[in-house]
């Protein structure tokens, strides 16, 4: 992708001036972002994915406001997961409900390729594409995410209100994370093509609204393309538990060095932890670490771990590559790499010389033509029929 180039889906902005200016900085409100855009999924489709198992989705509904005696009237909410057969799913004249439905990328085709369009990021940041139905005055309430977010609206018209506010107290007793004392600061009403970025825990409350000005009567869809933003224990609690088993591999058929105090004197308290054995610890970590390349093999092997909900279906193929065949990723699998590593779905690959810069190719474009399959080393060819067999990649016939 041109970073430089100017795009309708970042309202005339390039990648790098947008990325400069808004991302994480300040909210992007974009007009036609996408011009003529059609609906990826009917409602109908979409109840469908909702009642898969594998597939994530929740449906939320709001009651009216009771006033109680003395006390400001809240509205009642409900949340449900699923998955749920369509008869359990309110009809979409009813007021007051919103089905969220997560990862429609890992099971949509086009979905997957809209997501292609935001890789002026970096794909350890790209989390997936979740689709929000609402019937007229659904919503999920005021709230903030901890990621950055693009608020695409599919379909229908959604009246969205956002605030810059530091005040992120949440409600009490509600099953949703609602904000306690949401403060509007702009307010934006978004049409089919519309899209609307927002930093951050940047406060917004999105409703489904009939459309004034007769543009559609369409039922309202927001596509929200969302991205990780791991936390620095999530992140070390991963990448510790990984340094143990890699290390463990490392060291499997050797004999285990094991805490030895031989100059251990007799105590009169027993319950103090050993200044030696505290020392020992630290060692042990230190030898953990003491490989940058080690750090950053465990790193790419969690960024790429796929989701619980992921499977492959594995392939019953020849020994080699099918002969004029291309190579695509398929759409739930993650693959990145960096200086001296391919990662793929988990795993990790030293990688050096031409099949280093065709993984590399492979993961940028996410394919690779018959020619350069053809060109491709034995031990590369090998790997990727493995990983046809495992389901990670798929051949097409070349275009």
């Amino acid at each position: 992708m041109d970073t430089q180039l100017a795009l309708a889906l970042l309202g005339g902005l390039s990648p790098r001036q947008f990325m400069r200016r808004h991302w994480q900085k300040k909210p992007l409100l974009v007009r036609q972002a996408i011009p003529g855009f059609v609906p990826l999924l009917t409602p109908t489709q979409l109840f469908a994915l909702a009642g898969r198992e594998e597939v994530e989705s929740r449906l939320i509904t709001q009651q009216a406001p009771r006033p109680a005696r003395g006390r400001r009237a809240e509205a009642g909410w409900t949340l449900q997961s699923g998955p749920f057969a369509r008869r359990a799913l309110p009809p979409l004249k009813q007021p007051g409900w919103t089905l969220l439905v997560q990862g429609v990328d890992l099971h949509h085709g086009p979905a997957h390729e809209l997501l292609q369009q935001f890789r002026f990021l970096p794909d350890a940041r790209l989390d997936d594409l979740m689709i929000s139905l609402a019937s007229p005055g659904g919503g999920v309430g005021p709230h903030f995410d901890s990621y950055d977010v693009f608020l695409f609206q599919a379909s229908g018209s959604r009246r969205w209100k956002i605030s810059a506010q530091t005040d992120l107290t949440l409600q009490a007793g509600v099953p949703l994370k609602i904000l306690q004392n949401f403060q509007p600061e702009q307010e934006f009403v978004l049409h089919a093509g519309d899209m609307l970025y927002l930093p951050p825990r940047y406060a917004h409350d999105g409703v489904a609204v009939e459309d004034p000005a007769g543009h559609s009567k369409a039922p309202c869809m927001t596509y929200s393309i969302g991205f990780k933003a791991p936390s620095r224990s999530e992140l070390a609690s991963g990448l510790l538990q990984g340094l143990a088993e890699l290390v463990a591999d490392e060291a499997e058929g050797l004999p285990p060095s094991l805490y030895r105090d031989p100059a251990q004197p007799a105590t009169d308290t027993p319950a103090l932890v050993p200044t030696a054995l505290e020392a020992f610890a630290r060692q042990a970590l230190a030898q953990a670490l003491k490989d940058p390349r080690r750090l950053a093999c465990v790193l790419g092997e969690q960024l790429t771990e796929p989701k619980p909900t992921v499977w492959f279906e594995a392939q019953d193929v020849g020994a080699d590559w099918p002969p004029g065949q291309a190579l695509r990723l398929h759409a739930c699998t993650r693959m990145l790499y960096d200086a001296d590593h391919v990662f793929i779905n988990g795993e990790s690959y030293q990688a050096r010389g031409a099949d280093a810069r065709l993984m590399r190719r492979l993961a940028n474009e996410r394919r690779l033509t018959a020619r350069d399959m053809d060109r491709a080393s034995p031990d590369a060819r090998d790997l990727m029929t493995q990983w046809l067999a495992d389901g990670w990649v798929t051949a097409q016939p070349s275009a």
